[in-house]
């Protein structure tokens, strides 16, 4: 179901339900190449941004975006007036609305073999 005012961009694709709708509120922007799947539900007045991926029976509150290549998993629930930064993989739901970002910024390669080296060892650093 796809309400008024929704704007879908170029490579957008929308899998039907399969055991709910698919829903798309109204005053809705999506971008090209954004795949949503079956039983999402996007709230009104949200804005997607390309290249990114909706996993299915995922809920997204109203008023909220997601920038460029950011994925959902699935089955999850997104608060209203959530806003995702790009490139971030969201992996469980977010109950406050608010700026939340996640991925690995830019850095050269020999740098970003160095900490990942180091994010591994991160759990025995840990106090918990």
């Amino acid at each position: 179901l796809i309400g008024n005012n929704v704007e879908l961009g170029s490579n957008t694709t929308i899998d039907r339900g399969s055991v709910g709708d698919t829903v798309l509120g109204d005053n809705i922007k999506i971008d090209n190449l954004v795949h949503i799947a079956h039983n999402v539900s996007i709230g009104s007045g949200s804005a997607i941004a390309a290249n990114s991926a909706i996993a299915g029976s995922t809920k997204i509150g109203k008023n909220c975006t997601l920038a460029g290549c950011t994925a959902l998993v699935d089955n999850i629930q997104i608060a209203d007036e959530v806003h995702i930064t790009a490139k971030s993989l969201i992996t469980k739901s977010i109950k406050e609305s608010g700026i939340y970002s996640s991925g690995t910024p830019f850095m050269k390669n020999s740098d970003w073999k160095k900490n990942a080296v180091g994010f591994k060892k991160l759990h025995k650093l840990s106090k918990l």
